[in-house]
């Protein structure tokens, strides 16, 4: 065999030994994966991220798929002479706009279970309706009404617990009902928040649209490659994070506050981002931790 070949059959090898310690140290350990954004609409991206999780199963993780579908959901609004409408970053939802968000989430949901079961592995899908996974409450943003719109205020876990035992990954679809069984869109980030809360998942990772988190994003060179609560928190306060990211600082610094040992934020649009995060010793996106460990 040429060195050249045998120089690279052993850097596989030692990619291999680097992932061992964290395959052992999150054995048997649940992991929540927030599904969604350019990863989701870009089919080679989308093919990558299941690999991932397919892996992470194999190899001994409980893993979870929570998932978006807002640009889908906003395509087939259109196709019905409507123009999809936000505010603060929160989709207005009316009645009609709810029955096409349900269906556009179940439709996703399904085909995301396909394309893990042509990986050998079984899953099953579900919405925050099944087995009362996802209790809400209507949502305001600034006090205003956005229609259909779901704050989760209760989850019951025994529905993922008991697939999670029998070996399924589940693949949660973000619909939730009030007591009164009235449905609600519930955005996907704050889904998967109050899922990885309720399960005491060991991590949490949101597949975003960007690198992770910068002290201003206008400057590549204020990159952010690890967070503790406090850090957070004074980020959050200090009032230099906006837009979107400012929500998901608030989700990864509740659930971290709440019993989540570690959450990510990564660049859905890299390849195989869950990986070079989760199984090398650098990572590539913003990791927040416990203040003390």
């Amino acid at each position: 065999m040429e060195k050249k070949e045998m120089d690279k059959l052993l850097s596989k090898a030692e990619v291999l030994i680097e992932a061992l310690p964290y395959i052992q140290k999150f054995n048997r350990k649940i992991i929540v994966v927030k599904y969604g954004g350019s990863a989701m609409s870009d089919p080679e991206l989308q093919k990558n991220v299941i690999k991932d999780v397919t892996l992470l199963k194999l190899v001994g993780f409980k893993p979870i798929i929570v998932h978006g579908g807002g640009k889908e959901i906003s395509k087939w609004v259109e196709k019905t002479g409507k123009t999809p409408k936000f505010v603060n970053g929160l989709r207005v939802t009316d009645e009609e706009t709810m029955e096409i968000a349900e269906m556009v989430l179940g439709k996703v949901n399904k085909s995301l279970v396909t394309m893990v079961q042509e990986l050998g592995v079984k899953a099953v899908g579900i919405s925050g309706k099944d087995g009362g996974l996802l209790t809400c409450e209507k949502k305001y943003s600034n006090g205003e009404d956005i229609g259909f719109v779901g704050n989760v205020t209760k989850v019951d876990t025994k529905v993922l617990l008991d697939l999670l035992e029998k070996d399924f990954l589940p693949i949660v679809s973000p619909i939730g009902t009030d007591e009164n069984f009235t449905t609600y869109n519930i955005n996907a980030d704050d889904a998967a928040c109050a899922i990885a809360k309720a399960v005491k998942a060991e991590k949490l990772a949101f597949l975003t649209d960007v690198e992770g988190v910068y002290k201003d994003f206008n400057d590549k060179s204020t990159f952010i490659s690890h967070l503790t609560e406090t850090e957070a928190d004074k980020l959050i306060k200090s009032g230099v994070i906006g837009g979107g990211m400012l929500p998901k600082l608030a989700n990864c610094t509740e659930a971290i506050k709440e019993g989540v040992t570690r959450v990510h934020i990564l660049d859905g649009r890299i390849a195989h981002c869950l990986l070079l995060e989760i199984f090398t010793n650098e990572g590539i996106g913003t990791c927040f931790r416990k203040d003390v460990e």
